[in-house]
């Protein structure tokens, strides 16, 4: 049974982007949705391994969507995001984001850094 990874993205291009490269993870599932609400239904009634989350969502933010999630998961999140506050690092170690990859990211190191995180054979 494959692992399944969420990732939350509402602009296409982008969610797009990441699904091509994450799919190629053996034994990876992808569900993908574009708000933090939709996530939060998706991580309710699946079974998920890992969260990707962009942080400028719109209405409920990735820092909301990651605060509640780690309200009652220790599961990875990885987030990739074009913010640019300096004080977004820190504020995600606080809040227990497990990886951070400013905008523009290399594919590659996000998908070798979620397999470390995930560990993929």
């Amino acid at each position: 049974m494959p692992r399944t990874i969420l990732i939350v993205e509402d602009t296409e291009p982008s969610r797009d982007m990441l699904e091509m490269a994450l799919m190629q993870l053996p034994g990876i599932a992808i569900r993908a949705v574009a708000t933090a609400e939709e996530a939060l239904l998706c991580l309710a009634s699946h079974d998920i391994t890992a969260l990707v989350t962009d942080l400028n969502l719109p209405r409920m933010d990735g820092f909301q969507l990651i605060e509640t999630v780690r309200a009652g998961s220790d599961m990875p999140i990885m987030v990739i995001s074009g913010d640019n506050d300096p004080r977004t690092l820190e504020r995600l170690v606080t809040l227990g984001a497990s990886a951070y990859f400013p905008k523009p990211y290399s594919p590659s190191q996000v998908r070798q850094r979620l397999e470390e995180l995930i560990d993929v054979p």
